[in-house]
């Protein structure tokens, strides 16, 4: 990267900064960048979103009118990623995304086919959580009410549904688990 891009990053970063509920030192935005409502959200240190990510924060009302996303320290968001929080994400710390990876705690509403689903609002949302030092794969979806444990390899193209126990790898729509490392052997071996 040229000396150009870096200072371009930086700059933007210290002109973001304010608009964030918190922001760790270290940190980086690169842009374009797309938000909404980041008073509601908290960087942790070091942490390094690419460019063409979408980040957004609303209330929906479901949760006292307070939403929250927290991405912890040392965290590195890939290019063209969307995290959109209706009531609460965290992601921990030391955790990688690859490119396009999609995160919401919350879905579109279809309920009344009479009504087009772009006014019909969302689902109620459900907390989100991906845990330390895991790695996203290229497109996966995480979707409302997934909880990815730590130290977890989700598979490009998988839509996370359900919780993902610590030490997995996770693959498939929905994923499901193929692998799980062992601390008796110190492998990683096959789920059947």
């Amino acid at each position: 990267m040229n000396c150009y891009a870096r200072l371009r990053r930086r700059l933007f970063t210290a002109l973001m900064a304010a608009q964030f509920k918190e922001i760790g030192t270290g940190t980086r935005i690169e842009p374009p960048f797309r938000d909404g409502s980041l008073e509601q959200v908290s960087l942790g240190d070091h942490v390094m979103i690419h460019r063409d990510c979408w980040i957004q924060v609303f209330a929906d009302g479901s949760n006292g009118g307070v939403a929250e996303l927290v991405i912890k320290s040392h965290t590195m968001i890939g290019m063209g990623a969307t995290i959109s929080a209706a009531q609460r994400i965290t992601i921990g710390e030391y955790v990688l995304f690859a490119r396009n990876v999609y995160v919401s705690d919350h879905r579109h509403a279809f309920f009344d086919v009479e009504d087009p689903i772009m006014r019909q609002g969302i689902t109620s949302p459900i907390p989100v959580s991906i845990g330390n030092c895991s790695w996203l794969g290229q497109n996966v979806c995480v979707l409302p009410g997934a909880l990815i444990g730590e130290h977890c390899v989700i598979g490009a193209n998988s839509v996370v549904t359900s919780p993902i126990p610590d030490f997995s790898v996770a693959v498939g729509a929905p994923a499901r688990v193929i692998k799980q490392y062992s601390r008796q052997t110190r492998r990683w071996e096959k789920v059947d």
